[in-house]
C-alpha cells in the first residue's frame, strides 16, 4: 500500500493527539508547526488512513500531485465557519471533494488540509464532524 508523502508529516498531528489524550496544549516546536490548542481540536476525532473510503485515497493522491481535480471548488479556501477545526487565520485550510459514487452532486465528503503543519481532515457529513487522518495506522 502506498502512503501519500503526508505520512512523513505527522509530527504535529501526533503532538496534537498526545495533548488530547493527556490534556494541555500544543505549541509550535519547529518552524513548520503552527500553534494549536488541544481544546480547539477536541471537536475533531481521528481516522486511520486505511479506514478511509478508496475515493478519499484518490483525493489525497490528487492533492499530492497538485491535481487535476474533478471540481472547480477543489483547492478553495475552507473558512471553518462551523468552528469544528482548530482556529487558524483565513486561508490556512483548503477543501477538496471526495467523490461519492452515485451522487449527482459533489456529495458531502471532503478532505480539508491545513497548510503549515500539513494536517489532513476527513469529513463525511459536510463539515458537521471531522477526523484527523492518521497515516501511521
Amino acid at each position: 500500500m502506498r502512503f501519500p508523502p503526508r505520512a512523513t508529516r505527522i509530527g504535529a498531528a501526533a503532538a496534537l493527539l498526545s495533548a488530547l489524550l493527556v490534556g494541555g496544549t500544543v505549541s509550535a516546536t519547529t518552524a513548520d508547526a503552527a500553534p494549536t490548542t488541544a481544546v480547539a481540536a477536541a471537536s475533531a476525532g481521528s481516522i486511520c488512513y486505511g479506514d478511509l473510503p478508496s475515493q478519499a485515497h484518490d483525493t489525497l493522491n490528487l492533492i499530492d500531485q497538485g491535481g487535476p481535480f474533478p471540481y472547480s471548488q477543489d483547492g478553495t479556501v475552507f473558512s471553518n465557519k462551523e468552528g469544528v477545526l482548530p482556529s487558524q487565520s483565513y486561508g490556512y485550510y483548503h477543501e477538496y471533494t471526495v467523490v461519492t459514487p452515485g451522487s449527482p452532486t459533489r456529495g458531502a465528503r471532503r478532505i480539508v488540509t491545513g497548510e503549515e503543519s500539513r494536517e489532513d481532515y476527513y469529513t463525511s457529513d459536510h463539515y458537521a464532524t471531522f477526523n484527523l487522518i492518521d497515516f501511521g495506522c
